[in-house]
């Protein structure tokens, strides 16, 4: 395997001075360039699937395939600028957009509003001049729907009847819609074709920008992160309501994060169903990551061979589902290996309470998964010592943190972080992954588990990434990053 080294990031940190208030599809390419010239191979982001309204848990989108629109940058959508840009602003949105801009956090609600808003205006012209008049660029579009149509139409339905339905939850939508059938699909593109249009026109759009992205973004790579689960409120669900439990969550188990275990809202999924299906769902969604993305990591890997089931009805205790080790083997080995027939290269987060043999089959399957270097430790002797990172497996990802947990300064001197910096990049993992607070020394954290407040999922750099070539501190990290990298032969 190739030593590499490379950046975890969420992209709506990564803003530019252009952004509307949250990293945009184009700022990854400015990031990944940075990147580049500090010696790192990849970049890792969290979810980037569409997520409802007020959402901002990249891990509970409505839907596994669709880009989130929020991440479109304006400037760059060409009915945008054809109706007039942001030159066209009345003072209610100039302050709006002030205001997004000028914030130290992402303000998705306010971010989405003037999103949307202006979307919506660029779509009715790409209606009006472009559809109706047959051009050349209404031709792509129509060959981005029809190539993309596995997916897409069933998400442009769902999207099209929820916003009828004034963004209520689809088991509460009127009878006939509710059923996510065939027939319904049919009815909804047939009394709904200008809504279904503007959610394809939405995902043409972003689809242009993504992929232009990752083109700017070479030679660095572009790793992306696979959910365990979806939320209920999906297209997914919605279309396939037979393949979910829709009396039960999933969560995690008690362990050092939540003394009572997790509850993430998300519905189980009946494994049986969908191994008589042979995991068509399972397969598309690998499909569509590796068409996103270089690589990707496996969202809470155990997950795949056991979920946690929480019943609804408190009055029955969580459970294990598949109960016993033989079929949680069979089950979660049958759908790595999907993953990893994707053509995409594939990490899988393996931490928390996971039993021995799930990390032994992942050994065997040929997929790296994590070292938490303050996790990693010999806690079976005196004072438990930390384990030399020379000693991690080549086939494994050393990291020195993740999204859910405080940076290294936040519990660290200077001189520590500094070399856990060193100790991550000589580690004998072949991948070496560093959370960005942490290569800068930051205390910002990314998400606490089980808290709702207004601060997960908000984190925005503190400097636009387009100002990092002139940025002192920018530029020393970077020459110090390419220096431990390269040293460390990766």
């Amino acid at each position: 395997m190739t030593r590499a080294s490379g950046i975890s990031v969420p992209l709506f940190s990564l803003v530019t001075r252009d952004s509307w208030g949250i990293g945009e599809f184009p700022d990854l390419a400015v990031f990944s360039r940075w990147a580049a010239e500090a010696g790192q191979a990849l970049v890792q982001i969290l979810p980037v699937m569409e997520l409802p309204e007020p959402e901002r848990s990249p891990y509970s989108a409505l839907s596994s395939f669709a880009l989130d629109p929020t991440y479109i940058s304006l400037p760059r959508v060409p009915d945008f600028e054809a109706i007039g840009g942001e030159h066209l602003f009345e003072a209610e949105d100039r302050l709006a957009l002030d205001e997004i801009q000028r914030s130290s956090r992402v303000l998705y609600s306010e971010v989405r509003r003037l999103k949307h808003r202006w979307l919506r205006r660029a779509w009715e012209r790409f209606a009006r001049l472009e559809i109706a008049r047959g051009t050349p660029r209404a031709r792509v579009f129509d060959g981005f729907c029809r190539r993309e149509a596995w997916w897409l139409d069933d998400y442009a339905a769902y999207r099209a009847a929820r916003a009828s339905q004034e963004n209520r939850a689809w088991w509460e939508w009127p009878e006939g819609l509710r059923t996510g059938t065939d027939a319904v699909l049919a009815e909804i593109g047939g009394a709904l074709p200008a809504e279904v249009g503007y959610r394809k026109y939405l995902q043409w759009i972003a689809d242009g920008q993504w992929a232009e992205a990752r083109r700017l973004a070479w030679p660095t790579r572009v790793f992306g992160d696979l959910p365990f689960m979806i939320s209920g409120n999906s297209a997914d669900v919605w279309r396939h309501q037979d393949q979910f439990r829709l009396d039960a969550t999933v969560g995690a188990p008690p362990d050092a994060f939540a003394e009572d275990g997790q509850d993430w809202g998300l519905p189980p999924w009946r494994w049986q169903v969908l191994h008589d299906t042979d995991y068509q769902w399972m397969r598309q969604r690998a499909r569509r990551h590796a068409d996103l993305f270089d690589g990707f990591r496996i969202d809470h890997l155990v997950g795949l061979y056991r979920a946690w089931v929480r019943p609804l009805d408190k009055t029955q205790q969580p459970f294990f589902d598949p109960p016993e080790e033989p079929e949680q083997q069979a089950l979660g080995e049958m759908l790595v290996r999907i993953f990893k027939d994707s053509g995409a290269e594939v990490i899988a987060e393996d931490l928390g309470t996971v039993p021995t043999f799930v990390r032994e089959s992942l050994t065997a399957l040929g997929v790296p998964g994590f070292r938490v270097m303050r996790w990693e430790r010999h806690w079976d002797e005196p004072d438990e010592p930390a384990i030399d990172p020379l000693a991690y497996p080549e086939l494994s990802v050393a990291t020195t943190g993740t999204h859910d947990i405080d940076p290294l300064a936040v519990e660290s001197e200077p001189g520590q972080v500094e070399q856990a910096l060193l100790d991550l990049q000589r580690s004998g993992s072949y991948l070496a992954l560093l959370p960005l607070q942490d290569a800068f020394g930051w205390t910002d954290r990314i998400n606490t588990p089980s808290v709702v407040n207004d601060v997960n999922w908000t984190w925005r750099v503190p400097r636009p990434v387009d100002e990092w070539s002139a940025w002192p501190e920018a530029v020393t990290r970077q020459s110090h990053l390419r220096t431990l990298t390269r040293e460390a032969r990766r």
